[in-house]
């Protein structure tokens, strides 16, 4: 018996291995902030810039044409990218988070389920999430490196590169020299939307200068693959965490701000994982919420059921099953200390946007955005009429509903929901939208500050808990899709509603059908003085100021002078900016000691208070 062990010990550690211990890829991620697709020429062959290790990879690889992230700002993105869940649905879409928020029952994050799996995980070294997230990852910090892992130990490596982030383009972008830049300004084309002046031009051809510095980034890590003798197991994503930079890109739902470069290096030892030739193009849709799924699956990982999206490659994934895939869902709701609740799906060529407070522009003031000198030229051009109407838009109040046919027109400026040649296509829009929302549930219907006081401990839970109610103030909000008749019974008997979250959507569909809803001012006015509810006597004094049937400036001082927590103070002041957005001359008197106050030493509530005030009270500063 003796004689035949050795060979008996080799054929159960060899089953071992095929059962246990099956070789698997190593995974790098390699993200570019604040980027949409089409500032590369990979997107973009006339305009965009040429990133030639990127496009080496795309060579040994695939380039997906439809990827999005599912929120136009970093750390609700990030949220989506570590979980694989739509972030209305478990609360964390709020950026940047005023509280942090747990993971759904039963879920872990996608590096957790890596590491049980065996993999050496780093990241490298942004995180960013709105999650209560600890020890996720081997190592997080500036210098992880998969260096560090057990010899043979597959791994996981994130690096998150900054050179085209939105910060870029403040005091550094001012300061650059023309004459060092690789792209000559007057050569460049701005986008419809943009005013084409020197500051444009200048902000265009910096970015792409952006994107060369991290391209150079890029082949370094590559090299650095090659040279540990790693990258012919190793699978490459490269992609941008969202889109960006420029104004009207970050923070807001259109395609500036959720579509993303994708292009994924395949090692010729995992081509089967793959479900095209290296050097094709991809058309099926893919989000963020795929992201995580899509990592395990090619890990040998089970994705768990907790999980929203699916995997996009690995084993048993054809590209007839890809290509089948046209759907995307994009969400924005507070950026810093900017509120601004907007849906959007994405179906093939058509892309619907859903403003549930349209009377917000988007040009509604942010400090940081306004860091930015293009922000402040433009609008100071709109101050002054000497933009076109495609230009003055992102000054003033936007439709309810808004739909695009991308391929006619890529840049979302004109708007077809009114167009009777497209009915039909709005109405399925619509509906597949709203179907979606009262499926998730969204949390969004109710306001923050409310979350924060009651969903805090369990947002996911609370969501399905009220999922009934959800869905109720789902369908008072679209009251604003119907004629004004047609909707006049159900506002009022929102408006009249024992529950103050269906007044507080009762009002916000007044104030977006403005003055066709003045009849209901008495009714208004009674909530304006009398409602126990804070947020809703907010919504009157925004109904009547929009409405110009009272001053607003001293009700909503007034309001402020009163006890509230730092988040209904930053819904109010979100108000009062709005105002003074669409009448510079307005001035505000607060007490900005006690305002701070009711941060209650949270810095990012500080912060976003400071901001608000200096902005209300400039003349203060």
């Amino acid at each position: 018996m003796k004689r035949y062990q050795p060979f008996l010990t080799f054929y159960l550690v060899f089953t071992a291995f095929l059962v246990f211990g099956q070789e698997k890829p190593n995974i790098v991620w390699i993200t570019t902030e604040d980027n949409s697709a089409i500032w590369l020429k990979l997107y973009d062959k006339e305009n965009g810039v040429s990133m030639p290790n990127v496009e080496a990879l795309a060579d040994h690889g695939l380039v997906f044409n439809h990827a999005f992230s599912n929120a136009p700002v970093c750390s609700v993105a990030r949220s989506t990218l570590i979980s694989g869940v739509y972030a209305p649905r478990v609360g964390s879409q709020f950026h940047r988070n005023a509280f942090e928020v747990p993971l759904p029952k039963g879920l872990k994050s996608y590096p957790e389920y890596l590491k049980e799996a065996g993999y050496y995980t780093a990241n490298s070294h942004k995180e960013d999430y709105n999650f209560k997230l600890e020890g996720i990852w081997d190592d997080s910090s500036k210098d992880a490196s998969y260096r560090n892992r057990k010899k043979g130990q597959p791994f996981m490596q994130v690096w998150s590169l900054h050179d085209t982030h939105e910060g870029r383009m403040h005091a550094a972008m001012d300061a650059y020299d023309v004459a060092d830049l690789h792209r000559d300004p007057e050569s460049i084309v701005v986008f419809p939307y943009h005013p084409n002046t020197t500051t444009f031009r200048k902000s265009y051809a910096y970015y792409y200068e952006k994107h060369k510095h991290d391209d150079q980034r890029i082949g370094e890590l590559i090299q650095q693959l090659k040279e540990d003798k790693v990258l012919d197991n190793t699978i490459i994503f490269y992609f941008g965490d969202h889109g960006g930079v420029l104004p009207r890109s970050k923070g807001y739902i259109y395609e500036s701000g959720l579509q993303v470069p994708l292009v994924v290096y395949i090692p010729e030892k995992w081509k089967h994982f793959f479900p095209a030739k290296a050097g094709s193009r991809v058309d099926g849709f893919v989000s963020f919420v795929d992201f995580a799924p899509t990592v395990l699956h090619l890990a040998g990982i089970e994705v768990p059921k907790e999980m929203d999206g699916s995997p996009f490659l690995g084993k048993d994934i054809g590209l007839k099953q890809i290509n089948k895939k046209n759907e995307t869902f994009g969400h924005t709701d507070r950026f810093d200390e900017k509120y601004d609740l907007v849906r959007s799906m994405r179906q093939g060529k058509f892309k619907y946007i859903r403003n549930y407070q349209p009377f917000n522009i988007d040009a509604l003031y942010n400090a940081y955005r306004y860091h930015q000198k293009g922000y402040r030229e433009w609008k100071e051009l709109y101050d002054k009429g000497e933009l076109n109407a495609e230009q003055s838009a992102f000054f003033e109040a936007r439709p309810a509903e808004q739909l695009f046919d991308l391929e006619k027109d890529p840049h979302e400026v004109n708007n077809l929901a009114t167009n009777p040649g497209y009915s039909q296509k709005l109405k399925e829009l619509r509906n597949a939208l709203d179907n979606q929302l009262k499926t998730w549930p969204d949390l969004s219907f109710y306001p923050e500050p409310y979350l924060h006081k009651k969903a805090i401990d369990n947002p996911t839970a609370f969501g399905q808990k009220h999922q009934k109610e959800i869905k109720q103030l789902i369908d008072i909000s679209n009251l604003a899709l119907l004629s004004f008749n047609a909707a006049q019974k159900n506002i009022a008997k929102a408006l009249h509603s024992h529950n103050p979250w269906e007044r507080y959507w009762g009002v916000i569909v007044c104030s977006s059908f403005g003055e066709r809803a003045k009849e209901f001012s008495g009714v208004i006015r009674q909530l304006k003085e009398r409602d126990d509810e804070v947020l809703v006597r907010l919504r009157a004094i925004e109904f009547l100021g929009l409405t110009k049937q009272e001053n607003p400036v001293l009700a909503l001082e007034n309001l402020l002078s009163q006890k509230h927590t730092m988040l209904e103070n930053l819904l109010i002041l979100n108000t009062a900016s709005l105002f003074k957005s669409l009448d510079d001359s307005i001035s505000f008197q607060l007490d900005a000691k006690a305002l701070i106050a009711s941060a209650n030493g949270d810095d990012n509530g500080e912060y976003w208070i400071e901001r608000r005030i200096a902005y209300l009270m400039p003349s203060q500063q």
